[in-house]
């Protein structure tokens, strides 16, 4: 069955495989100066943003992304406070970062102030956490907010961005690595959204555990999880320290969490720590000597 003018597609040309939503209007259509950014209402999944004709959100499952993305690296760390969010303006991982009550200072950066507005008005529920007085909100070039920021500044740098492409490509390189290396105190995490586990194991996942070595992280572990949304259901991300283990997490506070998730818990952080065999090698390599 061929699809009509009421079904959005985003077509993977190197998978040779789509995916297509049901859309009952459009409700926003707009050129930032960095971006196409639309907002679809559909059938079945709530609203859709799409930046340059790919899914970025829909309110039925992001949640799975964005605890995914705060949690088990807020866990893993033995006492995060000061979180740095590079992309991410929908916001959506900001909110779930300031649900951890010991967090005093979350700062997100995001080139695009077009994607939050955006956020703001047609997904508010990922933004009401936007003015707590713990957050804020830059929108400026992630790069150049970290190349300029002090060291050691920060215990958690999540990196919540767009397929490494265009102005996002640079985000997945050792020199970049290299200087959230050094932003980070003694123990810090990274978490990098690190895309499809099955279509990227072997590419760009096996090449960012190699910038992550390059850039000094001795622990590394690639985190899979559904986000059927996404490009062939399944996503990850990869979570790296700087001299601390990512293989193990604070598992009696995750249990006694002051808040309600819908995705993580402990048992799928652990499941996330064990993927299956045919990208266990590059999903949880060795340490790094040194």
């Amino acid at each position: 069955m061929s699809l009509d003018e009421h079904w959005f597609s985003e077509a993977f040309e190197d998978e040779g495989v789509a995916f297509s939503l049901r859309i009952t209007g459009t409700l926003l259509d707009e050129h930032s100066p960095y971006q196409h950014i639309q907002v679809f209402e559909t059938s079945h999944w709530g609203n859709v943003l799409t930046l340059d004709g790919c899914v970025m959100l829909t309110t039925r499952d992001n949640f799975l992304y964005h605890e995914m993305m705060a949690h088990p690296a807020l866990f893993t760390h033995t006492d995060p406070r000061r979180v740095l969010i590079i992309g991410g303006g929908d916001c959506g991982t900001l909110r779930e970062v300031l649900r951890h009550p010991g967090v005093e200072r979350a700062v997100l950066v995001d080139i695009d102030e077009g994607v939050t507005r955006a956020s703001e008005r047609f997904f508010p529920e990922l933004t009401e956490a936007n003015g707590d007085p713990r957050a804020e909100l830059n929108f400026t070039d992630g790069v150049a907010y970290v190349r300029e920021a002090p060291a050691g500044a920060f215990d958690v740098v999540i990196i919540d961005s767009t397929d490494p492409v265009g102005f996002a490509e640079g985000l997945f390189g050792a020199p970049f690595l290299r200087e959230v290396h050094r932003v980070l105190d003694d123990g810090g995490l990274v978490m990098q959204q690190s895309e499809s586990p099955l279509f990227h194991a072997d590419t760009l996942i096996r090449d960012l555990h190699g910038a992550l070595t390059e850039a000094d992280f001795d622990q590394r572990v690639t985190l899979p999880f559904p986000v059927p949304s996404y490009p062939g259901g399944w996503w990850s991300a990869t979570l790296a320290g700087r001299g601390t283990p990512v293989d193990r997490f604070r598992e009696a506070d995750v249990a006694a969490r002051p808040f309600s998730t819908r995705y993580y818990d402990a048992g799928t952080h652990h499941g996330a720590l064990a993927p299956p065999p045919f990208c266990a090698g590059v999903f949880h390599p060795p340490a790094s000597a040194g």
